[in-house]
């Protein structure tokens, strides 16, 4: 700018100066300092990365002090190529209400100078055209000049003068206004780049969202890289995706969480949030109030809230979109008519900023842009699960990579030892195994029981000792069978004499029906006299057995005979001890399961009255297996409940030899029925097939 503008602009300040009045230079001077301050401080704005609601106030307001005026207005084309107002200050409301006869005739005038594209100066209260219908309705002088960005015009920045000033004064309004518009200018240029730098930047990372959101079907890898990617899309606190499963939904997926909680207090309040919001079939814009919102909703936000502590919430409803056709105008023009509240809705995608603060239009741009996104993957993976046997054809297809290049030689010799290894478990024979448990027991033993209901009184032996048959092993006591006993003493000493004295009165009685009725009393009481002695003879047998003695010679096997018989009462058939010779030969009692027996009768059938072979271990030394032979004879005929092997049949086998063994009874054996041969998938499989008929076919 020349020195000459800049002091025509100095001449401002002194409008309201008397005519007579000349500014001192000290005046000017200290003028030309403060233009400069303004304009300096105008370029370096112009020169920043200023966002453009602080650079139009802070500009304009500058421009406005630098020339006095009343007011301003900085217009800018917008993507309809309107102008629309950006920024102004002191502008009359008249010009600002659209729909106004002023705000009207100064639009069409503003559009008139904008298709001129250069610095104008207009009058107040000036009108264009026979109809009056465009021009400047104010009082004010308009100084406008254009704003060019990149060789194009943006807009228009125009400035409310006072109409008082001299011709050159107001030349010299137009003169710096196009300087100070070209300084503006110069930022918007800077303003357009950058856009177009941050709209680059945000279609790359929509690319890259969308190809990595529509990378894979799996449900659950899409909607934690919808969560995730999207927040970085979004630039938000937290994004969570919710597909709804019959009439609720359920949060699969968290930003910034490998896994999730279901079970946990704010899960559970976010899916109630959800929830709700998919059945009102509305998104909802949460702000920080309520007042707005439905009951159902306004207490599921609060509950969320008071959990998350979140300032703002979003929640929109995923429906599912509808399929066009490529190439089918008709499927699109139908599509673009339909009503989307009518489609089906699949899920939810829950946008929250609680430290950031996003501006609300930035926010429901890039939300829609995840949105969009979102809705064709979700559904495009839920169509995809939902398929028929999904799982079975997802794993065919994964295994279709050993079929291919390198792999192929190797999975050829796999199945080829997998097929020869079938068909030598169908053709190579082994022997069928019947598998029972049992113990090692001496083949003479007895059980000595009581013969009589009494109390034990004395036992005289103990366990491991040695007893010689005969021995006493355990005396019990009867009080009731004393007693009898001793009663029937006494009947029998008073009946011994009565019967004395009745034949003594025979022989001093002279009368002969007195000596023959004498005579009938001895023959009833010598009757009397055999009885009592009978039942005493039958009552000392009884008391005989009170006293249990060894029925042969050996040793006593039961434990803790003295802890658990002294003083017990015991009934008639009840088990006292056991005695065993371990000297003698030894037998396997074997517990066969009933179900193993069709196979033991079969091997029975084939054997032809020839015993089956047995090899068995001892608990006390499995590493060394015994032989034994199992006779025909030796299988019991009927099964027997066993509580720990359930339903089974006795089997008494015979060892081939004893060295080696020791000769503990009741050692526990683990023996092996030899049953023939077999093939190897049956013997090592008939079990499991068996059990699949019993419990899943039947």
């Amino acid at each position: 700018m020349t020195c000459l503008a800049r002091l025509e602009i100095s001449l401002i300040r002194s409008e309201k100066a008397p005519m007579s009045t000349t500014p001192s230079p000290e005046t000017v001077e200290q003028t030309k300092q403060q233009i400069r301050g303004l304009i300096n401080e105008i370029a370096e704005f112009s020169r920043s990365d200023r966002p453009a609601d602080e650079y139009y106030p802070a500009v304009l307001q500058r421009i406005v002090d630098a020339l006095a005026a009343v007011g301003g207005a900085i217009w800018l084309i917008d993507q309809d190529g309107a102008l629309r107002l950006s920024y102004q200050i002191n502008v009359s409301q008249n010009l600002l209400q659209s729909d106004g006869e002023d705000a009207l005739k100064h639009a069409k005038l503003l559009t008139r100078l904008f298709t001129r594209g250069q610095s104008e100066l207009v009058p107040a209260n000036s009108m264009i055209g026979n109809d009056q219908a465009e021009g400047n309705p104010t009082r004010y002088l308009l100084v406008v000049a254009p704003l060019r960005s990149s060789k194009q015009q943006a807009g228009l920045i125009e400035i409310f003068q006072r109409p008082d000033s001299a011709p050159n004064i107001q030349r010299g309004y137009l003169r710096f206004l196009d300087q100070m518009a070209g300084l503006v200018g110069e930022w918007l240029k800077g303003h357009a780049l950058r856009q177009v730098s941050d709209r680059q930047v945000m279609w790359q990372q929509a690319d890259h969202f969308a190809r990595l959101v529509h990378d894979n079907l799996d449900l659950r890898d899409t909607a934690y890289t919808i969560a995730n990617e999207g927040r970085e899309l979004i630039e938000c606190d937290r994004v969570s995706v919710a597909i709804k499963k019959g009439g609720k939904c359920k949060v699969v997926a968290i930003s910034g969480q490998d896994s999730i909680e279901n079970r946990s207090n704010i899960i559970s309040s976010l899916n109630n949030l959800a929830t709700r919001v998919v059945s009102a079939g509305e998104p909802l814009w949460y702000d920080g109030t309520v007042e707005d919102l439905p009951p159902q909703l306004e207490e599921a936000v609060e509950e969320y809230v008071d959990l998350s502590h979140g300032r703002s919430i979003t929640v929109l409803p995923i429906r599912r979109p509808e399929h066009v056709v490529e190439g089918d105008v008709h499927s699109k023009k139908t599509v673009q008519r339909e009503d989307l509240s009518a489609r089906e809705i699949i899920g939810a995608l829950i946008i929250e900023q609680i430290e950031t603060t996003v501006p609300i239009e930035v926010l429901r741009s890039r939300a829609d842009l995840v949105f969009e996104h979102t809705a064709r993957a979700l559904n495009n993976s839920l169509t995809y699960n939902n398929l028929f046997l999904m799982p079975v054809w997802r794993a065919l297809g994964r295994a279709t990579w050993f079929f291919r290049g390198s792999a192929l030689p190797k999975t050829m010799a796999v199945l080829t030892l997998l097929t020869i290894g079938l068909l030598a478990m169908f053709l190579v024979k082994i022997n069928l195994d019947l598998e029972a448990n049992g113990t090692l027991q001496p083949i003479l033993q007895r059980q000595v029981f009581a013969h009589v209901d009494g109390e034990v009184e004395t036992v005289y032996v103990d366990h491991g000792d040695t007893v010689k048959t005969g021995d006493p092993l355990v005396k019990l006591r009867n009080r009731d069978l004393d007693i009898s006993i001793k009663d029937l003493e006494g009947k029998r000493d008073e009946t011994a004499k009565q019967l004395a004295t009745t034949r003594s009165l025979i022989d001093n009685q002279a009368d002969k029906t007195e000596r023959m009725r004498r005579q009938a009393e001895v023959r009833q009481l010598i009757v009397q006299l055999e009885t009592i002695q009978q039942q005493l003879v039958l009552l000392m047998e009884k008391s005989n057995q009170l006293l249990r003695t060894s029925p042969i010679d050996g040793i006593v096997m039961t434990w803790d005979v003295e802890k658990n018989l002294r003083a017990r009462p015991v009934a008639t058939g009840q088990l006292l001890l056991s005695v065993a010779d371990p000297r003698g030969d030894f037998e396997v009692e074997l517990l066969m399961p009933e179900k193993r027996m069709k196979y033991l009768d079969d091997a029975v059938t084939v054997a032809a009255g020839k015993p089956l072979e047995v090899e068995y271990i001892l608990a006390t030394d499995p590493s060394y297996k015994h032989k034994a032979t199992l006779a025909l004879d030796a299988i019991h005929g009927r099964a027997e409940l066993d509580p720990d092997d359930g339903p089974v049949i006795k089997l008494r086998v015979k060892p081939d030899s004893m060295d080696g063994i020791s000769r503990r009874p009741g050692a526990k054996v683990i023996a092996d029925v030899v049953c023939g041969k077999r093939s190897a998938a049956f013997v090592w499989f008939h079990e499991v097939v068996e059990w699949v008929q019993a419990n899943l076919i039947f």
